[in-house]
C-alpha cells in the first residue's frame, strides 16, 4: 500500500492524538507532544516525525513508572 504525503501527515496527526489520549489516561502529560513542524512542512516529507518534546522531572518519573508497569 502506497501512503501519499497527505495521508502520512494525517496518519501522524492521528497517532499524536492517540498517544496523547493514551498518556492522559495513564496520568502522563507531555505538554510539547506534537507533529514535528519541520519534517511536516510543505508536504514534501516522506515521513513526518512525532516530536515528544520536553518534560519536567516529575513527568519523566511518571512516564518511567507507567512504562515499567507494562512489563
Amino acid at each position: 500500500m502506497v501512503v501519499r504525503n497527505a495521508e502520512r501527515l494525517r496518519a501522524v496527526e492521528d497517532v499524536v492524538a492517540q498517544l496523547r489520549g493514551e498518556l492522559d489516561a495513564l496520568g502522563v502529560a507531555l505538554p510539547s507532544l506534537r507533529v514535528d513542524p519541520v519534517s511536516a512542512a510543505g508536504g514534501s516529507a516522506a515521513y513526518p516525525l512525532v516530536d515528544l518534546g520536553c518534560c519536567n522531572l516529575d513527568t519523566a518519573m511518571r512516564l518511567v513508572a507507567v512504562l515499567g508497569q507494562s512489563r
